[in-house]
C-alpha cells in the first residue's frame, strides 16, 4: 500500500452493546439516520455525536432506510417498506407496502419514486409519496432472452444521454440493464458463473462500474452507449471473499468496498489500486455511505460506516 490507513475521526457506539447496524443514510450533512438489527432506526445528531432519537419500526433488521425531504422511509429484512411522515414531534406511518422479498437486497428512492425488489426476479416503482405502483418489471412478462436470474440482489437508477434506466444485479451474478420508458430489459452480463452479486455502483461520467458479491473479486463493467451492451473489462482481486457494499465517490477520487471480514477497502476510482485497508470495526460490515455536504464538524466530507459489531465509524479519506 502507498500510502497508511487514516485513523476514523470518530466512532458512534450502539446504546445496545447486542445490537448491530444493517443501514445508513444522511438527512443533511449534520443528522445521520442508522437502521439496527432490532428493528429500529436510530438518529445521531452529528453536532453532538449523539443519538437523539429512535423509531420502533418493526421486529426484523431495518436493511434500507432514506430520508426524503419531509419523510423517512424504511425497509425491513422480512419484506415490508414504509413511509413515516415527519411532523411537529415524531414520525407517524402514513403507508406501507408488503413486498414479498425476504432477502438482503435494499430499495431505492430516486426522484420521487421508491423502487423495492419483489419475489421471482421482480421489482417495482412506487409513487414516493402515496406508494401506489407505477411500474412492474417483471422478466416473466417481456420477450426476452435472459436466462435464469433467481432473486434480485441489488438495485441502481442510472441516466444515460438524458434516458432513465435501472441496472439490477441477480442471485445468479447477471447484471440486467432495463430500460424503464418500455419497462423491458435491453442488455444483460453473466458476470461469473460462480458469484451471487450482492453490491454494485455506476460512474456515468467515466461509463464505469464496479459489482461484487459472495466470491473474493471486484468485477468492473462499462456500458456500451451505441448498443447499451454491458461488458465486462477487468477484476480487482480482494484477499477475503464477500462483498456487501460498494460505493464511488461524488468527487470520483477514491471507491470503497465494505466486506464480510469487516474490512473497508480503498481504491483509486482513476486507476483502481488499492490504496488502504481500514480495520477499524470487528464484525462484518453491511452499509457504507458518504454526507453529500461536508459536516461541520470536520469541514470535509464524512464517509460512513456501519456492520454487526454495534459501531458506526466516521472517516475523513483523501479529502
Amino acid at each position: 500500500m502507498a500510502l497508511l490507513p487514516p485513523d476514523p475521526v470518530y466512532c458512534l457506539k450502539a446504546p445496545n452493546r447486542n445490537s448491530s447496524f444493517h443501514s445508513l443514510c444522511f438527512h443533511t450533512s449534520e443528522r445521520l439516520y442508522a437502521g439496527t438489527a432490532h428493528g429500529t432506526v436510530q438518529l445521531w445528531d452529528l453536532q453532538t455525536n449523539r443519538s437523539t432519537y429512535q423509531l420502533s419500526v418493526g421486529k426484523s433488521p431495518i436493511i434500507g432506510v432514506a430520508h426524503t425531504e419531509d419523510a423517512l422511509i424504511t425497509q425491513e429484512k422480512e419484506g415490508t417498506v414504509k413511509l413515516w411522515e415527519l411532523t411537529n414531534s415524531a414520525y407517524v406511518l402514513r403507508h406501507e407496502s408488503a413486498t414479498d422479498h425476504v432477502g438482503f437486497c435494499r430499495f431505492v428512492f430516486h426522484k420521487d419514486a421508491v423502487i423495492i425488489p419483489r419475489g421471482e426476479s421482480n421489482i417495482s416503482i412506487l409513487c414516493g409519496q402515496t406508494f401506489a405502483e407505477r411500474q412492474l418489471l417483471s422478466p416473466a412478462q417481456v420477450d426476452s432472452k435472459l436466462p435464469p436470474l433467481g432473486t434480485v440482489m441489488c438495485l441502481l437508477p442510472v441516466e444515460i444521454q438524458e434516458k432513465p434506466y435501472l441496472l439490477t444485479a441477480y442471485e445468479s451474478g447477471t447484471l440486467v440493464l432495463w430500460d424503464l420508458n418500455g419497462s423491458k430489459p435491453i442488455s444483460h452480463l453473466r458476470v461469473s458463473e460462480d458469484e451471487c452479486l450482492m453490491a454494485m455502483d455506476y460512474d456515468p461520467y467515466t461509463n464505469r462500474g464496479v459489482c461484487g458479491g459472495t466470491s473474493d473479486k471486484i468485477f468492473v463493467f462499462s456500458l456500451d452507449r451505441q448498443s447499451m451492451e454491458i461488458r465486462k473489462k477487468s477484476e480487482i482481486a480482494i484477499k477475503n471473499a464477500g462483498i456487501s457494499r460498494l460505493k464511488i465517490r461524488k468527487d470520483l477520487k477514491v471507491f470503497v468496498s465494505a466486506g464480510r471480514d469487516g474490512r473497508i477497502r480503498i481504491f483509486s476510482w482513476k486507476s483502481l489500486r488499492p490504496l488502504a485497508v481500514l480495520t477499524e470495526h470487528r464484525g462484518e460490515l453491511l452499509d457504507v455511505i458518504y454526507s453529500e455536504e461536508k459536516v461541520s464538524m470536520w469541514k470535509a466530507v464524512i464517509m460512513a460506516a456501519a456492520g454487526a459489531d454495534g459501531q458506526i465509524s466516521l472517516w475523513d479519506l483523501y479529502n
